[in-house]
C-alpha cells in the first residue's frame, strides 16, 4: 500500500526537514521526501496549506479502562485521540482494578488492538494498588508492556517507598511519572489556595504543595541517577525548581497541559466544576511563568491529562464534582492559538514538545519524519478557525472549560502505520 502526501508544510524539529514538498508511504514506514514526487501511489492526499508532522504522542491520559467505562473507555478514548491527530496515548494505572500486574497490562493491550488504530502504551501503577505501601514488580510490568510507572493521582507520599521504586525503575530503564502534591496539604480540596478561594470561602491547595513534592523528587533523581518525569507542572517556582535542577545535570523531565498556560484560577468563577483540575488552575503569574518554561525547553512537553467524567459526575457542586477535565480533541488547536498564533513559540518548538520530546521520555524511538520511520503522521490547517462544541466529540466526556471558545488549528488527517485512521468531513 502505497500513500502520497503532496504540498504539505513538513515540519520536523529534529531532523531538519522543513519547507513544502511531498512525503510518500509504503507499507506502513515513510518511504521518501522531497519536492516532486511524482503521483503514482495508490492514494494521494493534497496537504496543499497543512502542516505534515510526525503524529503526537500524548504521554498523559486516562482511559478510565477497565472498570470506569462509563466515563470513557479505550474504544472511545482513542476515537477522541486521533480526532486531536495523537497516533500515541500512554494511560495512566488509576482503573478498577488498577494496572498494577502483567494481567492488567495484556487486558489493556488486548483491548486496544480491537480500537481505533491508535498506539496504546500502558503506564504501570508504581505502588500495588495506588496505595503507596508495596511496590509492584517493575521487571515483570515491564516486560508486559508497560512504558513507564506512576501512580498518577495518588501521589506517593512515603519518601522511602519512592526512592525504592527510583532505584528499581533505574535498573530496568523505566521513567518513574510523578504526580506532585503533598496530600496533607491538598487533602481534596477544589480550587487555587488564593484570591479566588477566599471569594468563595473555599480551603484552597496551596503552590507550595507541589513545589515541596518536585523538590522531594528531583532530589531523589539526582541521589538514584533514576529518570524522574513531573507531571502537570502547574506553578512558577515548579518551573524554577526544575531549571535548576536540569542545570545541574539531574535526569529529571517535566511536562504540562494547555489548561495551565491558558486559564487561571478565574476560570472557576464562571465554569465551576468544569475547571476543577488537580493539580488546580493557578494565577495569571504561574501562566506566564508555564510559558516562559516551555520557551526555554524547560519544560519538555505538551500532555492533556485527558479525565473524562460523566455529565452527572461534573453537574454536582464545585466542593463534590471530580477533578479532571478532557483534552484530546482540542489540546492542538488550544495550543495553536495561545502560543503560536500570538507569536510565543514558533512550530517547530510546539510540535517537538508534541512528538519527539515525549517520545524520547518513553523510549519510544518515534517523533520523527525520517526515512524508514513507522508511518504515524499528522495533518492539520493551522490556520482553520472552529468553535469548541463537546456534543460533537468522539470522547464519551463533555467536561471542558473551553466549551464555547474560538480556536484556530484543526487536524485534517490522522495517520497511523500508513493507515489513515482520521479524517476531518
Amino acid at each position: 500500500m502505497e500513500l502520497l502526501i503532496k504540498r504539505g508544510r513538513l515540519v520536523d524539529p529534529v531532523g531538519g526537514v522543513g519547507g513544502v514538498m511531498d512525503l510518500l508511504i509504503r507499507n506502513g514506514k515513510i518511504a521518501g521526501l522531497g519536492s516532486d514526487l511524482g503521483d503514482q501511489a495508490e492514494k494521494i492526499l493534497d496537504a496543499d496549506g497543512m502542516v505534515v508532522c510526525a503524529g503526537f504522542v500524548d504521554m498523559h491520559v486516562h482511559l478510565r479502562d477497565p472498570g470506569l467505562e462509563y466515563k470513557e473507555d479505550i474504544i472511545t478514548g482513542t476515537r477522541a485521540a486521533a480526532r486531536g491527530g495523537v497516533t500515541t496515548v500512554a494511560c495512566m494505572a488509576n482503573t478498577k482494578p488498577v494496572v498494577d500486574c502483567p494481567e492488567q497490562i495484556k487486558y489493556v493491550l488486548d483491548k486496544a488492538d480491537t480500537a481505533c488504530g491508535v498506539r496504546v502504551l500502558p503506564v504501570a501503577a508504581v505502588s500495588v494498588g495506588l496505595q503507596g505501601e508495596k511496590l509492584t514488580d517493575a521487571e515483570a510490568l515491564k516486560a508486559a508492556g508497560a512504558v513507564a510507572l506512576s501512580d498518577d493521582g495518588f501521589p506517593i507520599q512515603n519518601a522511602n517507598l519512592m526512592r525504592d521504586a527510583l532505584i528499581r525503575a533505574k535498573r530496568y530503564d523505566m521513567p518513574v511519572l510523578t504526580h506532585c502534591e503533598d496530600a496533607n496539604m491538598v487533602e481534596n480540596r477544589a480550587v487555587n489556595e488564593g484570591s479566588i478561594s477566599r471569594q468563595l470561602w473555599l480551603e484552597g491547595r496551596p503552590a507550595i504543595a507541589e513545589e515541596l513534592m518536585i523538590m522531594r523528587d528531583a532530589m531523589l533523581a539526582e541521589e538514584t541517577g533514576a529518570h524522574v518525569h513531573i507531571q502537570h507542572v502547574s506553578t512558577a517556582k515548579s518551573v524554577d525548581i526544575i531549571r535548576r535542577m536540569k542545570k545541574k545535570g539531574v535526569p529529571i523531565t517535566c511536562e504540562t497541559c494547555p489548561q495551565y498556560f491558558t486559564l487561571t484560577e478565574d476560570e472557576v468563577l464562571t465554569c465551576g466544576s468544569m475547571a476543577r483540575i488537580n493539580p488546580p488552575l493557578r494565577t495569571k503569574r504561574d501562566v506566564e511563568a508555564i510559558v516562559r518554561g516551555l520557551q526555554d525547553g524547560t519544560i519538555d512537553a505538551i500532555a492533556t491529562d485527558h479525565a473524562p467524567h460523566s455529565k452527572e459526575e461534573k453537574s454536582r457542586p464545585l466542593e463534590k464534582a471530580p477533578s479532571g477535565m478532557v483534552g484530546l480533541e482540542t489540546s492542538l488547536a488550544v495550543t495553536l492559538t495561545s502560543l503560536y498564533h500570538t507569536g510565543k513559540m514558533d512550530l517547530s518548538a510546539i510540535l517537538r514538545c508534541m512528538t519527539f520530546n515525549p517520545a524520547a521520555i518513553l523510549r519510544l524511538g518515534t517523533g520523527r519524519l525520517a526515512i524508514g520511520a513507522d508511518a504515524d503522521i499528522t495533518i492539520f490547517d493551522p490556520d482553520e478557525v472552529w468553535v469548541v462544541d463537546p456534543e460533537q466529540f468522539a470522547s464519551k466526556g463533555r467536561n471542558t472549560p473551553f466549551t464555547g471558545r474560538e480556536l484556530k488549528g484543526r487536524v485534517k488527517y490522522t495517520i497511523v502505520g500508513g493507515k489513515i485512521i482520521y479524517q476531518d468531513a
